[in-house]
């Protein structure tokens, strides 16, 4: 019945070309989905306003999955503060409004675990939110992506809407940035093991000094649990929608952490390649240890399904897939 229903739904995934955009619709076509709204850059700039409602208004959809926005590592956070902020912001806000003017009623924002305070409790509740300082490394894109919970969360509260807001570990998978310039670590550790040789003398070098620990978790468990909690809103399953009512951010992890150092050792080992890291201590570390707490969605039944080494795995064969 659940099934029937989301197949009868028009779903924009606005982002679809990225990592997430793209992992969900492949996932959703697996379960047989194909009414699907999916426009390009070219065709619908999302930082305009007129041009999102009028988009919304004209399409029709009954589901939005917000999965766009401007992101990057430590470099670029530090490098584009204005660009991470105000992009961020604009497609949240000219996301969730014209969902509201055109009564939409389901609407998922995705937020990320960067956003929690840097010195937050471990593993980190979804009430830990705006209770310290925010990483100075990304706290422009922290800034944007808070905005964007907090306006699905006041949309709730003043007109009884049903918005709500993801909140996953470290992402990574097929069709993640493998630009050093601007992205995230597992991609650039998988580029930097990939790009050296096996000659005695070659040097990988990693920023920073290895021993932050990191929660990461593949991109298609991020769609299972997009999917996941959207049916469970369609449904109207209670437990579910009293969850989002008490508070519309859900932590999605994976649950195991490991060092920056020890990734780097399983993506060396994946590809056959000797462990000569060099670490950077130039470059900042960021958070020492940031992982999740999962609890909440664990209760509804979701958990994630791909192992670390799987993961890895296939993510290492599209990179050279792709770029080789």
């Amino acid at each position: 019945m659940v099934r029937n229903l989301l197949q009868n739904n028009k779903i924009f995934i606005a982002g679809h070309k990225g990592m997430v955009g793209s992992a969900l619709v492949r996932y959703l076509k697996k379960k047989n989905f194909k009414n699907f709204i999916l426009v390009s850059r070219k065709q619908i700039n999302l930082l305009d306003e007129d041009k999102v409602d009028k988009f919304i208004k004209k399409k029709k959809p009954q589901i939005i999955i917000n999965c766009a926005g401007r992101v990057g590592g430590i470099l670029a956070n530090s490098t584009y503060p204005v660009e991470f902020l105000n992009e961020n912001i604009l497609i949240q806000l000219n996301l969730v409004n014209a969902a509201f003017k055109n009564k939409i009623e389901h609407f998922i924002n995705l937020g990320s675990s960067c956003i929690y305070p840097k010195t937050s409790k471990q593993p980190i509740k979804e009430e830990y939110l705006l209770s310290n300082y925010l990483e100075s490394t990304n706290e422009a894109y922290a800034l944007a992506k808070i905005v964007g919970l907090k306006s699905c969360e006041f949309y709730n509260k003043q007109y009884k809407k049903s918005y709500f807001t993801l909140m996953p570990c470290n992402l990574y998978g097929p069709n993640d940035n493998f630009n050093l310039k601007n992205s995230h670590f597992i991609p650039a550790l998988i580029k930097k093991v990939i790009k050296s040789n096996n000659k005695k003398n070659s040097k990988i070098e990693i920023w920073g000094t290895g021993k932050p620990k990191r929660e990461v978790m593949y991109v298609e468990d991020l769609a299972s649990a997009i999917y996941f909690c959207l049916k469970k809103k369609i449904n109207k399953d209670k437990k579910f929608l009293k969850m989002i009512k008490q508070n519309s951010v859900i932590n999605i992890g994976s649950g195991n952490e490991f060092t920056i150092k020890q990734f780097a050792k399983m993506i060396c080992k994946i590809t056959n390649k000797n462990e000569n890291l060099v670490f950077n201590k130039n470059y900042p570390d960021g958070t020492m240890r940031k992982i999740l707490d999962n609890k909440k969605i664990l209760s509804l039944g979701w958990k994630p399904r791909v192992s670390l080494e799987e993961g890895l795995f296939e993510t290492i064969e599209w990179y050279k897939e792709n770029y080789l």
